[in-house]
C-alpha cells in the first residue's frame, strides 16, 4: 500500500489495560446506540410536547442517520492519519453536546440542528472503535473483543425502547423525552476522562498529514446523494434522481483515488485495500444482510399495530428474546470463528432464513386466532441468534483482511455498507407492504411477500459467504 507517512506513522504498542481499553471504547458506542434505539418510542410524546407535525419529526431519525453515515470513512482516515484517541475523544465530546442541545430544544428545528451534531459525533468515534480494537487486539482476543462488540449493540438495541418507554412513564411526556438526551451528558464526560487516562496517545506527529480533501469532499457528496432518497421519504419524486447523481460521485471519487494514488500521495481510501477478496465479500455480505434484516423489525410492528391492532408496547416486547439471544451467541460466536470462518456466518444465515420461514408459516393462523402472537417471539429469536452468528463473525473475519493500519477507514467502509443497506431496506420494504395494501392485497398477503423478499436478500448473504468459504479452504491459513 502507499507509505502514507500519516498512516504508518508509528503509533505507540505501549502495554495496555486491555479490560479498561475496551470498556472505554463500548461506553460511548453503547451510549450512540440508544440513541437510536430510544427514540422509535419517543416520537409520539416529542410531538405532543413540540406540537411538531410529522414532517418536522421526519429529521429527528432522518438527520441523525444521514449525518452518522456521511461522517464514516472520513472519520476513520482521519482517525488513522492523526491519531484515534483524539477523534474518538472529539466525537464523543460532539455527540454529547448535541445531546444536551437535544435535551433543552425548545422546537423541532432546535432538535433536528442537535440531533445531526448527535450523528456527527456517532460518526466520528465508531470507526475509532473498530480502529482501536484492531490495532490493540490479536487472533482471538479480537474476535472476543468484536463479540463483546456485537452484545453491547444487541444489549442496547433491546434496552433503548425500555429506557425510553420507562422515562416517559414516569417524567411525563414533556420531561421524559428529554431526559433520554440528558442522560447521555453524565456518560459522554466520564467516557471523555476515561479515554484521556486509559487510551494511549497515538497522536501522529511528523509533518501534517495529507487528508486528500477533494476525495473525502466527492465521497461525501456521493454518500449523501445516495441514502437522502430513502431517507426523505414521500417528499417530490425528482429526488430519486440523486441516485444516479451519487453513482457518477462515486464513479468520480474512484477514479480521483487512483489517480491521487499514482502522484506519489496517500487517497483518503487506498483503492489497493478492496484488492482483498475476503474484504470485498465482507462489506457485500453485511449490505445485503442489512438490506432485509434490519426491515422485520419495522414490518413485524406493522403487522401487529396496523393489522392486528396490537399495543405498541405489546409489538415492542417481541423483540426483547431476539436481543437477549443476540447478546449470547455474538459471545459464543466469537471464541469459535476463527476456527470456523466462513462457515460460522453461513451457518448464521441458515438459521435467520429458517426463522424467517416459520414467521411466515404462523402468519395466518396468528392473523386467525388460532394461536396467540406472543408465539411469533419464537422464531423471531431465531433472528437474534443468527445477528451474533453473522454481523460481529462477519466484522472479525472481513477486518483481519485489512492491515491494522487502515482498520479505521476499513471499519468506516464496513459500517457504510450496513448504514446503506439499513437505510434502502427500511424504505424499500415496508414502502412495499404499504403499496400492496393501497392497491387492495390483504395484509396478510403483504406482509409474506415482504417477508420473502427479506428472505430471498438473506439467501443472497449466504450465496456470497459460500463463495468466500471457497476461496477460504483455497487459502489455509489465510485467516
Amino acid at each position: 500500500m502507499t507509505n502514507d507517512p500519516a498512516a504508518t506513522a508509528d503509533f505507540p504498542e505501549r502495554p495496555v489495560h486491555r479490560r479498561r481499553l475496551l470498556a472505554v471504547l463500548l461506553v460511548p458506542l453503547f451510549m450512540a446506540l440508544i440513541a437510536v434505539s430510544v427514540i422509535n418510542v419517543a416520537l409520539t410524546a416529542i410531538g405532543h410536547s413540540l406540537g411538531a407535525t410529522s414532517e418536522g419529526l421526519q429529521w429527528v431519525i432522518s438527520g441523525y442517520a444521514l449525518s452518522f453515515g456521511i461522517m464514516l470513512v472520513p472519520a476513520g482516515r482521519l482517525g488513522d492519519a492523526t491519531g484515534r484517541r483524539r477523534i474518538l475523544v472529539i466525537g464523543v465530546a460532539v455527540f454529547t453536546l448535541g445531546s444536551l442541545l437535544s435535551g433543552l430544544a425548545p422546537d423541532t428545528r432546535v432538535l433536528n440542528a442537535a440531533r445531526i451534531l448527535q450523528g456527527l459525533g456517532s460518526g466520528l468515534l465508531n470507526p475509532q472503535t473498530v480502529a482501536l480494537i484492531q490495532q490493540h487486539f490479536r487472533g482471538q482476543a479480537r474476535a472476543k473483543a468484536f463479540a463483546l462488540l456485537g452484545t453491547t449493540v444487541a444489549v442496547a438495541t433491546a434496552i433503548g425502547p425500555v429506557i425510553g418507554g420507562l422515562l416517559i412513564q414516569v417524567l411525563g411526556e414533556d420531561v421524559g423525552w428529554r431526559w433520554m438526551f440528558f442522560m447521555n451528558v453524565p456518560i459522554g464526560i466520564v467516557a471523555i476522562i476515561a479515554a484521556l487516562l486509559w487510551i494511549p496517545d497515538d497522536k501522529a506527529r511528523g509533518r501534517r498529514p495529507d487528508l486528500d480533501p477533494v476525495g473525502t469532499v466527492l465521497l461525501t457528496l456521493a454518500i449523501l446523494a445516495l441514502m437522502l432518497p430513502f431517507l426523505e421519504r414521500g417528499v417530490n419524486p425528482l429526488i430519486w434522481l440523486c441516485i444516479p447523481a451519487g453513482l457518477l460521485l462515486l464513479a468520480l471519487w474512484w477514479g480521483w483515488e487512483h489517480r491521487y494514488k499514482r502522484s506519489g500521495r496517500p487517497p483518503m481510501v487506498d483503492p489497493e485495500i478492496f484488492s482483498s477478496a475476503a474484504f470485498r465479500n465482507g462489506i457485500i455480505i453485511v449490505s445485503v444482510y442489512f438490506l432485509g434484516a434490519t426491515s422485520i423489525w419495522i414490518i413485524i410492528p406493522l403487522f401487529l399495530q396496523m393489522h392486528l391492532e396490537r399495543t405498541a408496547f405489546e409489538a415492542s416486547l417481541l423483540g426483547l428474546p431476539s436481543s437477549i439471544a443476540a447478546a449470547f451467541s455474538s459471545q459464543i460466536a466469537g471464541r469459535y470463528v476463527l476456527t470456523l470462518g466462513r462457515r460460522m456466518v453461513i451457518y448464521g444465515f441458515l438459521v435467520a432464513f429458517t426463522g424467517l420461514l416459520v414467521v411466515a408459516l404462523m402468519a395466518g393462523f396468528v392473523e386467525s386466532g388460532v394461536i396467540p402472537f406472543w408465539v411469533l417471539a419464537a422464531p423471531l429469536t431465531l433472528m437474534g441468534v443468527s445477528q451474533g452468528m453473522t454481523i460481529s463473525p462477519n466484522q472479525t473475519l472481513t477486518l483481519n483482511a485489512v492491515d491494522p493500519r487502515y482498520g479505521g477507514v476499513a471499519g468506516g467502509v464496513l459500517q457504510l455498507g450496513q448504514r446503506l443497506g439499513a437505510a434502502i431496506g427500511t424504505a424499500l420494504i415496508p414502502g412495499i407492504i404499504f403499496a400492496l395494501t393501497e392497491s387492495g392485497t390483504s395484509w396478510l398477503e403483504a406482509f409474506i411477500m415482504a417477508l420473502v423478499l427479506i428472505m430471498a436478500l438473506t439467501l443472497a448473504a449466504l450465496l456470497v459467504s459460500v463463495r468466500d468459504r471457497a476461496r477460504e479452504k483455497a487459502s489455509p491459513g489465510a485467516r
